[in-house]
């Protein structure tokens, strides 16, 4: 019989763990990934769940059907954390399979790959203009760092999905802030109640749509919903308050830490510069797999048993699979710490893998190109004016990051 998991026990680590920047891993993903495919440890709140940080088990629970981000039993389920994004389960266990289909259905025409070719244009003209702005800030202050974040990493993500959800962009300062709150680890009720605020405006944007349609997505979320009765206004506003969170949030920290990356190392800088054609797409590939901004990782609960190897993970049991960890795999990975865009071929789990995989994997990916390439193309001088080790790791969010990127060129 296979090992279970029941209370927390003391010796079992606790997430997050300790990790020396935010570029690094915490040096204990490689230790635990040495020891066995999954292993016992504590969330946040205490609570006990599954780890998993190896490559080929990663990839086959990503897509193990067995497991879901609602709970058998949700008054019983395990915690993570305060986060409402990563406190819990989600979604009602009964249904979620066929909300999640119904959900795919309606969103990936939205975020298909031929979509996202189309906007790249579009893209292109929104990252040349902050790059404009990040030209003006600098010539009112030539003698100050350009803070990246504040006027490429966070504008450009916000802008993109702003647009193609459908909505206003004067609305990024309120949005935002609630993103902050539903993301915070250790507030206590306040991110509940920051996701029902979320959810409250999603929903106000989604039936303001219905009077006033418009080509977004929150107009065919609504007009969905309007006709269909097995689609509710609950699913609505969690599927849109979860589009807006996750699509500005996790492509905002990918900019920073690719741009930390390249300007940690100024030889990787120069090589991007001198090919962008060739280098552009593998070396956002290589930002993916390499960046971890959070310190969790995916959180899902087993809705029957499941065993792997020795290990049983019974049904109701908290699993946090960490795409991070996996991705630096030294078994799938040659030499996995080591930023190296010439690796090929670079199958990395950032998007995760079967049913799940992130529908907004090609936005994430235009919009990385796109200001990865135009960027170092308008200043390929680029570099920090403060070491990567001082700034500031944001520890108690869930998406992790940094707050700001000071540059000059």
């Amino acid at each position: 019989m296979g090992t279970t998991l029941d209370r927390p026990a003391a010796a079992d680590p606790r997430l997050p763990f300790d990790r020396p920047d935010v570029l690094a891993l915490a040096p204990l993903y490689d230790v635990l990934r040495r020891q066995a495919p999954l292993v016992r440890v504590r969330t946040p709140a205490g609570d006990p769940a599954w780890l998993v940080t190896r490559y080929s088990e990663a990839r086959e629970l990503f897509g193990d059907p067995r497991l879901g981000r609602s709970h058998p039993s949700p008054e019983d389920a395990p915690g993570v954390s305060d986060a409402a994004v990563m406190g819990g389960p989600q979604g009602e266990y009964a249904t979620e399979r066929a909300d999640h289909q119904r959900m795919r259905k309606l969103l990936t025409p939205a975020f298909s790959a031929r979509r996202m070719t189309a906007l790249a244009g579009h893209v292109r003209q929104l990252v040349g203009e902050r790059l404009d702005a990040m030209e003006a800030a600098r010539a009112a202050a030539p003698d100050e760092p350009v803070d990246l974040h504040a006027q490429l990493s966070f504008p450009v993500p916000v802008l993109v999905i702003c647009e193609l959800l459908g909505v206003p962009y004067a609305d990024r300062a309120y949005f935002h802030g609630l993103s902050q709150r539903v993301g915070r680890l250790d507030t206590g009720e306040d991110a509940q109640l920051a996701m029902d605020e979320f959810r409250a405006y999603t929903g106000d944007l989604a039936a303001a749509k219905l009077r006033d349609p418009g080509e977004d997505v929150l107009t065919d979320l609504a007009v969905a919903q309007r006709d269909d009765p097995a689609f509710t206004h609950d699913e609505l506003t969690r599927i849109a308050s979860g589009l807006l969170f996750a699509g500005h949030e996790t492509t905002v920290n990918r900019i920073d830490l690719g741009v930390l990356m390249l300007l940690t190392d100024t030889a990787r800088r120069d090589a991007l510069t001198a090919a962008p054609d060739r280098l552009v797409n593998p070396t956002v590939e290589e930002i993916l797999r390499l960046s971890a901004p959070g310190g969790l990782g995916l959180l899902r609960y087993a809705h029957e048993d499941v065993p792997v190897g020795t290990v049983t993970i019974a049904r109701g049991d908290a699993v946090i699979i960490s795409s991070g960890a996996a991705n630096r795999d030294a078994e799938v990975f040659g030499e996995p710490d080591t930023f190296d865009p010439e690796r090929s071929p670079n199958l990395h789990l950032a998007f995760g893998h079967g049913a799940h995989f992130c529908i907004g994997a090609s936005l994430a990916r235009t919009e990385l190109r796109t200001v990865f390439r135009e960027l170092f193309t308008r200043f390929p001088t680029l570099h920090l004016t403060r070491p990567a080790t001082e700034l500031t790791v944001r520890t108690d969010r869930v998406t992790g990051g940094v707050d700001e990127v000071p540059v000059s060129w």
